[in-house]
């Protein structure tokens, strides 16, 4: 269940927006611990609207490509992850916190999703590393290649947008499917 409800996150921002008390005024008079997520909720207001507010209930699925493109614009122009998520259209900063997090640990991997819970059974687990061993001389320079080539995208689409991250930017919001979905509801 979500710590504060969607009408208690409206009623604090419109109150802000009032002008009559600040961040931190707002806080100790609601008891909110910091001013931080007053910052969020208003941000994600002038961002989104109400939606902004509003909790996902629906799990939405991002292509690997998107997650590295919001990851490398973040890393590129040093900014947060409230503006990052404002910038591509997301509701929900600590998503992209997350994709960070599992990229820096395990690399391009780490962002591809695996549907469903994980397994909970260690004998599953031995049987997947023990399958990884005896795969052949071929399979494993296949794997690499699979690997090594995922990393020369990545590496050619960091120097585009490096290069000219407002174009690189433009092209690809185009293509997003998020984008896609906001025409048609015009």
């Amino acid at each position: 269940m979500a710590k504060y409800s969607q009408g208690f996150k409206l009623m604090i921002v419109q109150e802000y927006l009032k002008g009559n008390l600040g961040y931190l005024l707002l806080a100790q008079k609601y008891g909110i611990p910091s001013p931080t997520p007053i910052k969020h909720w208003v941000r994600a207001y002038k961002a989104f609207g109400e939606e902004g507010l509003q909790r996902k209930t629906k799990h939405e699925e991002y292509p690997v490509q998107f997650k590295l493109d919001v990851l490398n614009f973040m890393k590129q122009t040093g900014t947060s992850y409230q503006d990052t998520a404002i910038r591509f259209n997301m509701n929900d900063p600590s998503l992209i916190a997350a994709w960070n997090s599992k990229f820096l640990k395990e690399g391009v991997e780490g962002l591809k999703h695996a549907k469903g819970r994980p397994s909970m059974s260690k004998k599953l687990k031995a049987t997947v590393t023990k399958a990884e061993k005896t795969m052949s001389r071929e399979e494993q320079l296949e794997r690499e290649n699979e690997l090594l080539r995922l990393e020369v995208a990545y590496l050619k689409k960091l120097k585009a947008f490096r290069e000219n991250p407002d174009a690189f930017l433009e092209k690809h919001k185009q293509q997003s499917p998020l984008n896609s979905k906001k025409k048609g509801s015009d």
